[in-house]
């Protein structure tokens, strides 16, 4: 093929793909000053977050205790500033119709709003290192538990993503939990409610949907899906989105690998769920819940 016929063939392509009534779904018009987000940012306001959360075990490993507070005040002020590019990104795809300078003011507020949450982040993220901690015999320290274990990392993403989804902030949160999934393996939806003392053995295969509601000191294994039975369709066909189709997970319960667990069910106070089992009816407090002999 000459050189002449390859760029003609080259631009008739070009054209194609350019005006491919697919495109419709494909693309995100950018607008003059609307920058899209970035996942390379989004992936330092991760790294940023838990140096903050887990001084020396994330980010710079020499952290002493009586100068902690520069590093992270330094590591917050960056922090909001990502934050702050990066929600205006995201609101890009809101249905508000909204110029720049209002766009602004609300990526402003809504990133100091995340910022201020970090110490109760922290908080409840200790709980989670602890319930790995006692749930693991294999575990010797609690250093082991945040630089070694898949559950932390997950979690630390979730944790951040769901201040952002409570907020409002559109895609954000959920490019953020989908970075854990490759990470991790595990899938957690932003908008799912997850209580303190959250543990996940192993992680891998796990899926945790949107409208899920996980109470404290809940433990699941690898594999476990807590999804949706079924997807109620409007007049036109399309799937219903927005209502509650996912499991409720009351305190204390404890779900083994491989486990499905289906629909806007509750699983009572203190159930265990065993292994490689389809669970689609609620449980009373207090039962064990296998495959049958």
């Amino acid at each position: 093929m000459s050189l002449k016929l390859a760029d003609q063939k080259l631009a008739e392509l070009a054209d194609k793909l350019s005006t491919n009534s697919a495109l419709w779904k494909l693309y995100h018009e950018h607008r003059a000053g609307r920058p899209l987000p970035s996942s390379k940012v989004l992936g330092e306001i991760v790294d940023l977050t838990r140096a903050i959360v887990f001084p020396g075990y994330f980010g710079k490993s020499n952290v002493l205790v009586h100068s902690l507070k520069y590093p992270i005040g330094a590591g917050i002020q960056e922090l909001y500033e990502l934050l702050v590019d990066q929600i205006l990104a995201g609101l890009c795809f809101s249905d508000e119709e909204l110029d720049m300078c209002a766009m602004r003011c609300m990526a402003e507020e809504k990133a100091i709003a995340v910022v201020e949450k970090l110490p109760e982040l922290q908080t409840v993220l200790a709980t989670d290192v602890e319930a790995a901690y006692n749930g693991d015999p294999a575990a010797e320290n609690y250093g082991e538990i945040i630089s070694c274990y898949p559950c932390i990392r997950a979690m630390t993403n979730y944790r951040l993503a769901h201040e952002l989804f409570v907020l409002g902030v559109p895609l954000i949160p959920r490019i953020l939990t989908e970075m854990a999934h490759s990470e991790t393996g595990i899938d957690i939806h932003p908008g799912a409610t997850i209580g303190h003392h959250f543990a996940i053995d192993h992680g891998t295969g796990v899926v945790i949907g949107a409208t899920c509601v996980i109470g404290n000191n809940v433990k699941l294994y690898q594999g476990v899906t807590l999804g949706a039975k079924s997807f109620p369709l409007d007049e036109n066909g399309n799937p219903i989105k927005g209502i509650p189709r996912h499991p409720i997970l009351e305190d204390d319960v404890i779900v083994y690998s491989n486990a499905t667990v289906l629909g806007r069910i509750t699983i009572g106070k203190g159930t265990v769920v065993g292994g490689n089992i389809w669970v689609t009816e609620s449980t009373k407090p207090g039962e064990m819940i296998v495959q049958k002999k």
